[in-house]
């Protein structure tokens, strides 16, 4: 069984930031896809950012240029940087790692 514990959500002013981290309970060295989703109230969960064991990084338009994935394979974390906070950023946020996913972590955004 592997854990992933998300953490860093918050209350944030639109145009502010944060910084998600999930932390797994086994080395994630090797692991290849390791990703971000979130879930609004009344929408379908779906991919916010993804990264492979290369570091090859991919992610949905909206928040291109504003939300940076990243791995650290010695801390066992993922992280997700996210800038320009925009009030439809809100939403739980999701680690997923094969068929693992996290608690999730809710993240709110004001006006």
């Amino acid at each position: 069984q592997v854990q992933l514990v998300e953490s860093g959500g918050g209350l944030v002013q639109a145009g502010g930031f944060l910084r998600l981290s999930c932390a797994v309970s086994r080395s994630i060295f090797g692991v290849n896809a390791m990703g971000w989703y979130r879930q609004a109230p009344g929408k379908q969960r779906e991919l916010v950012a993804a990264i492979g064991i290369d570091g090859r990084t991919t992610y949905t338009d909206s928040v291109k240029g504003r939300f940076t994935i990243s791995r650290d394979n010695a801390k066992n974390t993922v992280y997700l940087q996210m800038n320009s906070l925009k009030p439809e950023d809100t939403a739980v946020y999701y680690c997923h790692i094969s068929i693992y996913w996290g608690q999730g972590t809710q993240v709110t955004v004001s006006s």
